[in-house]
């Protein structure tokens, strides 16, 4: 059984709908939710930029080409998408990490990414 871990984002308070056109998040929920079994931590709701999905892609995740067997369309820029901890700090550390809604992102994603990352990155 999956249990879920609490709905909070980083800042504190209830965890805000990331995207649901794309739909997103490791549940396929909207929302950047999270639970022992996602050990990709799905959790930065993050605003796709065209340098970062081609870093993502030349680092072996191609998030913009459409994968229709999955029923993934593929992602544009301006598409918001709960991306893995890790792969917002590897983007962050190499300086081309996409804005972050702090509101939409899991509190657990501070497990990998240190708060002043995800705030240095926060849409204003």
């Amino acid at each position: 059984m999956v249990t879920r871990l609490p709905s909070t984002n980083v800042l504190g308070g209830a965890l805000e709908p990331c995207s649901t056109k794309p739909m997103t998040g490791f549940f396929r929920d909207g929302h950047c939710n999270t639970c022992a079994e996602d050990t990709g931590s799905h959790t930065v709701c993050a605003v796709m930029t065209a340098e970062f999905l081609a870093f993502s892609k030349y680092v072996g995740n191609d998030l913009s080409t459409p994968r229709p067997e999955f029923g993934f369309a593929g992602l544009r820029p301006g598409d918001l998408w709960c991306l893995c901890a890790a792969r917002f700090l590897q983007a962050h550390d190499e300086g081309c990490a996409p804005r972050v809604r702090l509101e939409a992102t899991h509190a657990r994603a501070t497990e990998i990414v240190p708060l002043a990352a995800l705030r240095s990155c926060a849409e204003r």
